[in-house]
């Protein structure tokens, strides 16, 4: 039988608000699949995401191998 290989990711956690951010930032937050504070998402670890994670830096925690 096949195994399924889990597929790496990052666990993003929305941890400051978007309030007063500017509108890219908060579209870059939306497009990582968060929207209120406290909020979590898996995405996948590549390129694309790292620069996003990276563009709004201030408001959310990464924790990777989750």
């Amino acid at each position: 039988m096949a195994t399924k290989k889990k597929a790496a990711g990052l666990t993003v956690k929305l941890v400051k608000s978007t309030i007063g951010s500017k509108k890219d930032q908060i579209a870059t937050v939306k497009s990582l699949g968060l929207s209120k504070l406290g909020d979590t998402s898996v995405q996948p670890d590549n390129a694309q995401t790292r620069g996003k994670i990276n563009k709004v830096s201030h408001l959310v925690q990464i924790v990777e191998g989750k």
